[in-house]
């Protein structure tokens, strides 16, 4: 996207892995736009899928003014009429669906969410995760009942505490920021973040070109078994892409 300040370049992947039968993950990307976002449902395979594919769906039919405000509040109506239509269908089958969008305008970005597909930005060597996990492991980490090194390996650690679809009303979590020259951004599934530590994260999100990296991201877990879908969007800002204002 060109607005006088950033260009970006992105790359999206999605893979069912190795022991599911079918992926409920999806991933949008409009990159004319500047928004991207994965959604990962749940409630089995029809509905799980039907679930994530309902986000997507509204984030892709949604109008995005061009201030930067306006596009988020845009984007993040979206998710909640998406909340709206599973939730009504939810009365006959549970279903939902995490979403983490990311939303880039100019110089600044915002990340919203709700569930456990993060948010990683990669900022001058260092990864940060901007989301926090909507879950009952994380919830018992913040309020300091588990270790984060106990919440590693946590039985509980997929349950959700937030998620889209699952009540009448739905709280998106986000942050916003300015968004700088060399800045890596990462949105995934619970997929790559279960199989890959973040410390590898970050090497792999350092090499550069995006497509390079979402294909060894989800080689990656492939090779390790996969046990769950695994989506990625990386986005780079590179210096390249930099444009002199008048």
């Amino acid at each position: 996207m060109d607005d006088g300040s950033l260009r970006f370049h992105d790359a999206t992947l999605t893979h069912p892995g190795k022991v599911r039968s079918d992926n409920e993950d999806h991933v949008l990307a409009r990159p004319d736009q500047g928004l991207w976002a994965v959604a990962d449902g749940m409630g089995g395979h029809a509905h799980g899928k039907w679930s994530s594919k309902t986000i997507t769906t509204a984030l892709e039919a949604a109008v995005l003014p061009g201030e930067f405000e306006e596009a988020a509040a845009a984007a993040a109506a979206a998710v909640h009429q998406a909340n709206e239509r599973i939730w009504a269908r939810s009365a006959s089958h549970p279903m939902g669906s995490t979403v983490v969008a990311l939303l880039l305008r100019g110089n600044r970005f915002a990340v919203f969410w709700a569930g456990d597909s993060r948010c990683y930005l990669l900022r001058a060597g260092t990864l940060y995760q901007l989301t926090v996990d909507h879950s009952q492991v994380q919830d018992m980490v913040t309020a300091g009942r588990l270790t984060p090194e106990e919440a590693e390996n946590h039985p509980m650690a997929h349950v959700l505490s937030r998620a889209v679809g699952v009540s009448p009303t739905l709280e998106l979590d986000a942050v916003s920021d300015e968004a700088r020259v060399g800045d890596v951004f990462l949105l995934c599934s619970d997929g790559l973040t279960r199989t890959i530590p973040d410390a590898e994260l970050a090497t792999v999100l350092a090499r550069g070109n995006p497509a390079e990296t979402a294909d060894q991201l989800v080689a990656t877990c492939l090779d390790r078994g996969a046990p769950d879908n695994v989506s990625v969007v990386v986005v780079n800002c590179d210096e390249t892409t930099l444009l002199a204002l008048a």
